[in-house]
């Protein structure tokens, strides 16, 4: 790994950066069935609220949270909209805490976002998309986690490895080279935050087919893998597509051809594991193009059933360092690296579980758990050589991989096997709603404000 010239700059500045949190979650009634209600009045017009606003479905909310300086403020905002948001339903609706849909009705049934004349074109594109890859496909949600470093570290980090390069292609070349690692070895995240192992017979039967046992209560579930979000039978483009991240021109050039050739309607249906955004997303390749890459956002995380706002702090951070790490980490040359890839990031999402289950590295066969304990050791190096005091978020996903029962998709495994997939997510989702009512009635003065200022933006009927 290349720590020459990070050493040369403050720990402090090397962690500085943007975080923001986007995260999805199907409406549930008391029974666990797919609510049909129309989006909450009290959240306002969907196409205008920043902070709450639908995804696909009209059931299905999602929460943005603004751009912040430290990874604890995203997500103490976060934390705070999804009380609002689980606070403000009404008494039989629940979010559901998990990335595969809870029991749906028909696909017919299912209402897509239903928007204003000011929103038409985003009806009309969710239109095309439920006509594309089914109604139910677009109901698993999940979660996203947008990250830039600071200009500040960039320019610094510019002046020490390529003064030469124009700035904007450096930072060009920062986040390209974090976007290859990324698909290189998000299979790793997949392994240590995965949780959706199980489905109701509703939902998809290409699913179901890959899941090996059933329980008593008309759901399906897997104890092999644990992440049927990111399994091949998960939200996919129907062709793959690989286009090059060499460069910001060759990247845009092969999504532009995607587009060209009727695989994509446009840029942003390319489905990855990490997507570059530009600092104009209403028109993605030419802002591209023009400005540069402005952010990445990580596209693996399964909603966690666990925690009242689906979301692990220690996750995050540790997602933040695996970012850090891809930029250090020198690349192979291997020419099929995408393919690879793919092949990893599905058999893992399906098989970590079987000891039999071999990754792929550079053309060769290796265990999951010798690769895995292999990064998390160059991690524990970088964190000490650079002065990052972090080193108990990496003990535990190091305990997670020497101990498959400490995953969350092992836990939730031994959930399901006693209780049933929707009984099990509806206890929990209950569970998450009174720890969200009761925050919010335990709020302290020093949050008072905060709290004050989000009710504000997000909620129109408080």
């Amino acid at each position: 790994m290349n720590f020459k010239s990070l050493t040369k700059i403050p720990t402090n500045e090397i962690l500085e950066g943007s975080f923001g949190i986007e995260w999805e979650s199907l409406r549930a009634n008391g029974d666990g069935e797919l609510s049909l209600t129309p989006h909450p009045e009290i959240f306002g017009d969907k196409f205008t609220n920043p902070l709450i606003t639908t995804d696909f479905s009209e059931s299905q909310i999602e929460i943005i949270t603004p751009a912040f300086d430290t990874i604890d403020e995203a997500f103490s905002t976060f934390s705070l909209l999804s009380d609002l948001v689980n606070s403000s339903l009404p008494e039989d609706e629940y979010l559901w805490f998990q990335s595969i849909p809870c029991i749906l009705p028909y696909w017919d049934k299912i209402p897509i976002a239903q928007y204003s004349e000011e929103g038409e074109a985003s009806q009309k594109y969710r239109e095309e998309l439920a006509k594309k890859y089914g109604v139910k496909k677009q109901m698993i949600s999940g979660v996203h986690f947008n990250f830039s470093f600071s200009d500040n570290f960039l320019r610094k980090l510019h002046y020490l490895e390529d003064p030469e390069l124009p700035f904007q292609e450096f930072k060009n070349k920062v986040y390209l080279k974090i976007a290859r690692n990324y698909l290189r070895y998000c299979w790793l995240i997949i392994y240590l935050t995965g949780c959706s192992i199980g489905s109701h017979k509703t939902f998809s039967n290409e699913c179901i087919h890959l899941m090996d046992a059933k329980d008593e209560y008309g759901s399906y579930y897997s104890t092999k893998g644990p992440s049927f979000r990111n399994a091949s039978c998960g939200y996919k483009n129907l062709k793959d597509l690989y286009p090059s991240y060499d460069s910001v021109e060759d990247f845009t050039n092969d999504i532009q051809k995607f587009i060209d050739d009727g695989d994509l309607s446009e840029a942003k249906e390319l489905y990855t594991q990490i997507r570059l955004k530009p600092k104009n997303p209403k028109d993605m390749l030419n802002s591209l193009n023009q400005d540069g890459i402005e952010y990445i956002e990580i596209r693996t995380l399964d909603i966690n059933p666990f925690y009242k706002c689906g979301l692990v702090l220690h996750d995050m951070t540790f997602l933040h360092l695996f970012l850090i790490y891809m930029y250090i980490k020198e690349e192979s040359d291997y020419p099929l690296w995408q393919e690879e890839a793919k092949i990893n990031e599905e058999n893992v999402a399906e098989k970590a579980y079987v000891d039999s289950m071999r990754l792929l590295r550079d053309g060769e066969e290796v265990t999951l758990r010798s690769w895995a304990a292999d990064i998390i050791n160059e991690m524990y190096g970088m964190c000490e050589v650079l002065g990052i005091d972090h080193m108990k978020t990496l003990s535990m996903m190091m305990n997670r991989i020497a101990n498959p029962d400490l995953t969350y998709g092992k836990r939730l495994l031994k959930l399901i096997e006693k209780e049933g997939y929707i009984n099990v997510h509806m206890e929990l989702s209950k569970n998450n709603k009174n720890v969200s009512i009761l925050n919010l009635k335990n709020i302290g003065e020093v949050d008072c404000a905060e709290y004050e200022k989000y009710v504000n933006i997000a909620l129109v009927g408080k």
